[in-house]
């Protein structure tokens, strides 16, 4: 089990770096004003999307439950308020594919200062998750 602990660790960290890095990408994108940059940045927000974000996102699901079904079947509450961040984190994924559409087709019409506010919230639910999973408050 330590394997798939360890797993789980190594992919929730590679997930975590693109969910930081991608709305950065965004603020970026949203100030250029050349078409190079433009397309420059849509290359990058895809392939960090696609290449690197989605799946440290999916393996780090897999190994998650991998985890949940052989060793904490007994989950106390702890488990179930850690669940509740990570269908938040996913959420957010799903919003940042979204975006980076909006990007890719040029309709996005927020500006860089959302992006710099919408770029803190993985930062809030990694705290409390790091702070669940160590702590185990309830």
């Amino acid at each position: 089990m330590l394997w798939i602990k360890t797993l789980h660790i190594v992919f929730m960290v590679t997930w975590f770096a693109g969910l930081f890095y991608l709305p950065r990408l965004f603020v970026y994108h949203a100030l250029a004003e050349d078409s190079v940059s433009r397309e420059r940045f849509k290359v990058m927000e895809r392939k960090l999307y696609w290449g690197i974000m989605t799946p440290g996102g999916v393996l780090t699901v897999v190994f998650g439950l991998w985890l949940w079904l052989g060793w904490f079947r007994d989950a106390s509450g702890w488990l179930h308020a850690k669940l509740a961040l990570v269908v938040l984190l996913v959420a957010y994924h799903v919003w940042c594919g979204g975006l980076l559409r909006a990007f890719a087709a040029d309709r996005n019409t927020k500006s860089h200062v959302w992006f710099r506010w919408f770029n803190e919230a993985p930062v809030l639910v990694l705290f409390a998750t790091v702070i669940l999973v160590v702590f185990k408050p309830f």
